[in-house]
């Protein structure tokens, strides 16, 4: 099995054009958090909740992305080596992932590209696994961007204090009637746009309580 990614060692100088990428080993009981440089990557694809299952239309959707974003319940490793073929992955740990190959991601993750600084965290409220306050600090004190997070299987986007908040949904086994989501996140654009695909008919989706793309 290759080793779990990151996006760091992209190349020499920290790059985002590898496929691999080094391990930061889990601690005992505090949150770890993975910092990484993604350098000029500006398409990002976000998903989260595959919970061992990779649809070939969540593949096709990330296609063209610069760099992922896999805000956990990735479910078994495998999910991450077929991320690996189509872009450098950045995952945190949800609390379905257990075992050797789970103990390697970290539960929390901050992304620094040129154009924003990126949380990445499984539940943005509470991880009840490890009984853990996750968002324990102020996005915007912090000088964060965008925080993304999964665990509900919603998709949703908000605002507060000048900082974006997105859940790009469940990608995995549907959960009740919710629709099987990715997200797409371009930061090349002014304001930065998001677009959610539903992964049913690759349209756009716009969650309740979003205006419409962008």
């Amino acid at each position: 099995m290759s080793r779990l990614p990151s996006c760091r060692g992209g190349s020499e100088k920290g790059g985002p054009g590898s496929r691999s990428a080094g391990v930061r080993p889990a601690g005992s009981g505090k949150i770890e958090t993975m910092r990484d440089s993604a350098g000029d990557a500006a398409i990002i694809g976000l998903i989260s909740d595959t919970h061992g299952l990779m649809r070939p239309e969540a593949l096709a959707a990330l296609k063209g992305c610069e760099l992922i974003i896999h805000a956990g319940d990735v479910g078994k490793p495998e999910i991450i080596e077929q991320l690996l073929t189509v872009a450098p992955v950045v995952a945190v740990r949800g609390n379905i992932d257990k075992g050797a190959w789970a103990a390697q991601l970290p539960l929390t993750a901050v992304v620094e590209t040129r154009r924003a600084r990126i949380y990445v965290v499984h539940d943005v409220v509470h991880d009840v696994l490890h009984d853990l306050q996750l968002l324990d600090l102020d996005p915007a004190a912090a000088e964060l961007h965008i925080v993304v997070s999964g665990h509900s299987h919603k998709a949703s986007r908000a605002e507060r204090a000048g900082v974006l908040y997105l859940n790009p949904g469940s990608a995995g086994p549907r959960r009740f009637q919710l629709p099987i989501t990715l997200a797409r996140l371009d930061l090349r654009h002014s304001p930065w746009r998001v677009d959610f695909i539903d992964l049913s008919d690759g349209e756009t989706y716009c969650p309740p309580g979003v205006a419409g793309p962008g």
